[in-house]
């Protein structure tokens, strides 16, 4: 009899011990699923594109954020002959720290061809 209570007890002990690695193993692999910078910058490319309809060409700024991240993704909003006469858009995007969109807003749009005005202090 005593030997079938330690038989129980040991079961008990090795199904905890299971239940902790395998909580120890789900922790593991969440944390190990968040994705590194470049997939964070695929995935917010395909998601602004699909978003606006409009494909990235470049992405101008890029960081981590308390947040997330932030990004700075440069688009063609309307192609024009010359090519140095389209016009571009950057856009803001914000990404949670899974790489999912959270919000994104059009910053600023300008000519493919045409250099940002030169900013000098006090001129």
């Amino acid at each position: 009899m005593a030997n079938t209570e330690n038989t129980e007890e040991s079961k008990d002990s090795q199904e905890q011990r299971n239940s902790r690695g395998s909580r120890k193993s789900t922790e593991n692999t969440t944390a190990k699923k968040r994705p590194g910078p470049m997939e964070v910058l695929r995935q917010a490319r395909g998601q602004l594109a699909e978003l606006t309809g409009m494909e990235a060409e470049s992405v101008s700024s890029f960081e981590q954020t308390e947040d997330g991240w932030a990004l700075e993704v440069e688009v063609l909003e309307l192609e024009r002959v010359p090519d140095t006469m389209s016009l571009m858009a950057s856009y803001q995007v914000e990404l949670d720290p899974d790489g999912q969109l959270t919000g994104y807003r059009r910053v600023r749009r300008y000519e493919r061809g045409r250099a940002d005005a030169r900013r000098s202090g006090g001129q």
